[in-house]
């Protein structure tokens, strides 16, 4: 049976989701509070934790709140059930090609020399101009 804290969160996530069947939530009781883990279909992960985590985050000040009623310390965890042993191979668009890396690092080569010539002009400049500075007679 589910508890209060595992109904609420599904209640939450399941009014997010475009698959709501998919969404359980795990309890798990240890010396540091309560953890909840979260796994959703992999579609809908984005949602569940929205931009920068905000939704997520914003879930998590729900259970704390949750949790100052109850006397209980509340943690939330989204678990990606879309990786296999940890590792989440990189679709096609994520694949570097070998021609792009290698103009990539053409231009970052060149934007690095740039920046130190740049560098080395502006403490020229500086040199001169405290030169010019030593030689006034105050």
């Amino acid at each position: 049976m589910a508890t209060i804290d595992q109904q609420f969160v599904e209640y939450i996530v399941k009014t997010l989701v475009n698959n709501p069947d998919k969404v359980v939530v795990e309890r798990e009781i240890d010396e540091r509070g309560v953890l909840l883990s979260l796994s959703v279909d992999p579609e809908d992960v984005g949602r569940v934790i929205g931009k920068r985590g905000a939704t997520a985050q914003s879930i998590r000040t729900l259970l704390r709140v949750l949790g100052t009623k109850n006397g209980a310390r509340y943690n939330l965890k989204v678990v990606n059930t879309d990786e296999e042993d940890g590792y989440r191979a990189p679709k096609a668009s994520e694949a570097p090609v070998d021609d792009d890396v290698a103009e990539t690092e053409a231009e970052t080569a060149v934007e690095d020399a740039e920046t130190e010539a740049a560098a080395d002009d502006i403490a020229d400049k500086t040199r001169a101009e405290l030169a010019d500075l030593d030689d006034l007679d105050i």
